[in-house]
This record gives structure tokens, C-alpha cells and sequence, in this order.
């Protein structure tokens, strides 16, 4: 009988421990994979303009200025120079309801009751066309009070430029203690607000045409034919609601005027020469 080869015993040990480990053995996971990410598309860059085109610009509109106006024309020289050194050539007063006094280099006009107008006049130069200035000194003043320059001026008539401690400047003519407006009342911040204060008034006139300032800047302008010929002087008026003012005036200086103010030209028409209708 013919026997069957065997295996050797360490092989079969091996064989059986290699069986008992693979049976032990975890089993392997295989690795979930991963999604993909979607790769952003790039968007195409923008072509540089080496030379990018520019906007034409709006031209402006170029000002050219223009002079200013000259407000004072024709200013020649001095006809006086007052510094209020002596009364002599100033109407003075004393009474119950006010008074007019020269001293320290000022004339001062003080009234005592409501609605008092005091003046004084120089008694010399009489004047047509002239450019004057003069200091004005408010001391006691408010409301309604006015007080200003006069010119040419007599006793009885002249022309009043006024300013009142309400704040506004105007322009009247006078006629027996009569005032008639040439400029109504008029704001100005060159007008002391009441008292104290100072404030320096100019008058320019030539012919019919009289053009006022303060403190150097120009205010107004007004015409009038009535008064061509006066002297100068000052005045102070208590308003009705009002018992007393007080005023002081300084440094008076008058120069020449040489200008003739335009007139406009007559314009010529021609009347037409009536004719007569015959009937047949």
C-alpha cells in the first residue's frame, strides 16, 4: 500500500497560526473621497488704456473788473479848517430849553425838553459847491434824537443831513423850523446805535447834486434846485419822547468842488404842422 506524503508539522503550524491571524485581523476601511472644489473661473482682465481719454473743459467765463466808481470828484483845496479853538465864528446860546457852547477844540449843543431843535451856523464862508467833514460825538442820545450837519444854510432855510440814534441817516430841507424829506430814513451800520459813540459825516455837492457818506463810506445820493448858496453849521433835536440830548462836534475841514454833475440832454421833437380839410 502505497502511503500518502505528510506535511512536515512546523509547516502546518504556520499554516494554521497564518489562518488564525487573518481571521483576527480588522478590516480596513476604505477612505470616503473627498468632493471636488470648484475652481472660480477668472474673469478676464480689463485692457489698460495707456492714454485713457480726457473730458474738455467748460471755459470760464473771465471778469474783467471795472474801476470803481469815483464818489468825490473834483475835490480841489481847503476853504476851512476848524478846530473849534475860539467861538468867534459860532453862533453860542444859553436858555432854559438848551445850549450851544465853544470850548476844549469842540462845539457842544445840550438840549433840556422833548422835541428842541437847536442849531448853530458859522458865520463865514458862504458856499456853492464844496466837500466838508466833520466829527460827531454822541453823548447823550437814543430813540428818535437826531443831530447832524447843516448846509448852506441861513436862518430860516438849509439843507439838514440828519442821523438819528435809531440807527438811520436821511436827508431833509429845512424851512422856518419846517423839515421836508429829500431821502427818507435809511439803516446804516456807520450810525452809532445811541450813545456814546462817533461817527465821521461827509456832504459833496455840485450844483444840484448833493452825495453823503459816514465814516468815509458812501450812503446815499439826492438832488434838489432849491437852496444853490448858505453857510455850514450843526444841530441837535430832542425826539417828542425824549427830555434831553447831548452832542459834541470836532474838526471841521470844507475844500473846493470843481465838477460839473451831467445833465441829460433835452431831446429834441418836432410838432407836427396841423393841416387844413378843404370839402369840394
Amino acid at each position: 500500500m502505497e502511503s500518502k506524503p505528510r506535511l512536515a508539522p512546523s509547516l502546518i503550524l504556520t499554516i494554521i497560526t497564518f489562518i488564525a491571524l487573518s481571521a483576527c485581523a480588522p478590516t480596513q476601511t476604505q477612505p470616503t473621497p473627498v468632493p471636488a472644489t470648484p475652481t472660480a473661473t477668472v474673469a478676464p482682465s480689463a485692457t489698460v488704456q495707456w492714454f485713457p481719454s480726457t473730458s474738455t473743459a467748460t471755459p470760464r467765463l473771465i471778469q474783467v473788473p471795472t474801476a470803481t466808481p469815483v464818489q468825490k470828484p473834483g475835490i480841489g483845496g481847503n476853504l476851512v479848517t476848524d478846530n473849534f479853538s475860539s467861538e468867534n465864528a459860532w453862533n453860542t446860546s444859553v436858555s432854559d430849553q438848551g445850549n450851544v457852547s465853544v470850548s476844549r477844540n469842540r462845539i457842544t449843543i445840550a438840549a433840556k425838553e422833548p422835541d428842541i431843535y437847536i442849531f448853530s451856523l458859522r458865520n463865514e464862508p458862504l458856499l456853492t459847491d464844496f466837500y466838508a467833514e466833520i466829527d460827531a460825538h454822541p453823548a447823550l442820545c437814543k430813540g428818535g434824537d437826531s443831530y447832524g450837519l447843516l448846509f448852506r444854510a441861513n436862518n430860516n432855510s438849509s439843507y439838514r443831513y440828519a442821523l438819528s440814534c435809531n440807527g438811520t441817516v436821511r436827508l431833509e430841507r429845512m424851512s422856518v423850523n419846517r423839515a421836508r424829506p429829500l431821502q427818507e430814513a435809511l439803516p446804516s451800520g456807520d450810525v452809532p446805535p445811541g450813545s456814546p459813540g462817533d461817527v465821521h459825516l461827509g456832504v459833496w455837492v455840485a450844483g444840484s447834486e448833493m452825495r453823503f457818506f459816514l465814516n468815509g463810506r458812501y450812503q446815499f445820493t439826492a438832488t434838489d434846485v432849491n437852496l444853490g448858496i448858505g453857510t455850514i453849521g450843526v444841530f441837535a433835536q430832542t425826539a417828542p419822547e425824549n427830555r434831553a440830548m447831548t452832542v459834541t462836534f470836532s474838526n471841521l475841514n470844507v475844500q473846493s468842488v470843481g465838477y460839473v454833475s451831467p445833465t441829460p440832454s433835452p431831446t429834441m421833437t418836432r410838432t407836427p404842422v396841423p393841416t387844413s380839410t378843404r370839402s369840394p
